[in-house]
């Protein structure tokens, strides 16, 4: 039997993949109708993702890359923005 640490982390994974695939998606959809379905399906799907991440979080399955520091924040941005 799968347990829930497996289920969780694998679920995480998969709707990671369909946001990716809404964004791809959404940036070349050209009927607004559908463009708009598409952006609240995508809508729903991220916050239901953040609430399994939060849980998955407080239980230890997931454990998110560390925080970046200020100054790293900074060099990537001036790397962007240039």
């Amino acid at each position: 039997m799968i347990d829930e640490k497996v289920m969780v982390n694998d679920v995480l994974s998969s709707v990671k993949s369909s946001l990716t695939f809404y964004a791809n998606t959404i940036s070349e959809c050209a009927n607004p109708e559908l463009r708009s379905t598409i952006q609240q399906i995508r809508n729903n799907d991220e916050a239901s993702q953040y609430q399994l991440f939060q849980m998955a979080q407080a239980k230890g399955y997931y454990k998110p890359a560390l925080m970046a520091k200020d100054d790293e924040i900074q060099q990537t941005k001036s790397q962007v923005s240039s």
